[in-house]
């Protein structure tokens, strides 16, 4: 029997694809971006073992209210492709029982693709940077993890809600925004249904400290909300939340 390793769940979220949602945080991710503010989601041998059938029946608990508006389940993390046996078979067993789905990644995993894909909804991708030296500044990663999932939701045409984070002195100049448009419109047009700049912020420093942990933009401040819609002017991207 596949186990995955739980970082936590949460229940009757909004922000984390449509309707009203269980969130599932995995462990593991073998990004460490410099904004991240779930570092306590980096090992993945650390959390609780859990079963996919576990998962499974605490959804069924909740699907009165994923009625409304493609509710369902979402997994996140940490990145949820670093679990794929595990995920996939939460994936089938959820689609049995008519539980929309929802992947949240930046596509830095493991697995067959194509087949979770099969069973997957609707992703949220995380796109850190567009251009190769910059995105291993960021994550210390090689781009090349993005590009092999990018080509995967392409190929599956998957829909997608592009989200990006917006950090002061790394990526919040126009030539930045350039890039990221172009890379957004990378990917055919009926395949993007939302893109969201979200706003870097300082809540999860704390967790650095009890980790004991270096966090790198110790002296940045959070993005100017003003400076955020500034830039959101400055693209021309369709489904952009303005």
């Amino acid at each position: 029997m596949v186990k995955g390793k739980l970082h936590s769940i949460e229940t009757l979220g909004t922000l984390d694809g449509p309707g009203i949602r269980m969130v599932v945080f995995l462990q593991g991710c073998r990004l460490r971006c410099s904004y991240c503010h779930n570092p306590d989601t980096w090992q993945l041998n650390n959390g609780t073992v859990i079963t996919p059938e576990e998962i499974v029946n605490k959804a069924k608990r909740y699907k009165p209210y994923f009625k409304f508006n493609d509710g369902g389940v979402t997994f996140s993390g940490g990145e949820p492709l670093m679990q794929p046996e595990f995920l996939l078979e939460c994936l089938k067993l959820l689609k049995e029982e008519n539980i929309h789905t929802v992947i949240d990644t930046a596509g830095a995993g493991f697995g067959d693709y194509d087949e979770i894909l099969n069973y997957t909804d609707l992703v949220l991708l995380d796109i850190k940077h567009s251009n190769p030296e910059k995105y291993k500044l960021i994550t210390g990663l090689d781009i090349k993890y993005y590009y092999e999932f990018k080509d995967a939701l392409i190929k599956n045409k998957k829909h997608i809600w592009i989200k990006h984070v917006v950090t002061p002195g790394i990526n919040d100049s126009i030539k930045h925004m350039a890039e990221f448009e172009k890379e957004v419109n990378s990917f055919p047009n009926e395949m993007i249904k939302k893109v969201e700049l979200l706003p870097y912020h300082t809540l999860g420093v704390f967790k650095y400290k009890e980790l004991k942990l270096n966090y790198k933009l110790d002296d940045v401040q959070p993005m100017s909300i003003e400076k955020l819609n500034e830039l959101k002017n400055n693209l021309k991207i369709e489904k952009l939340v303005k």
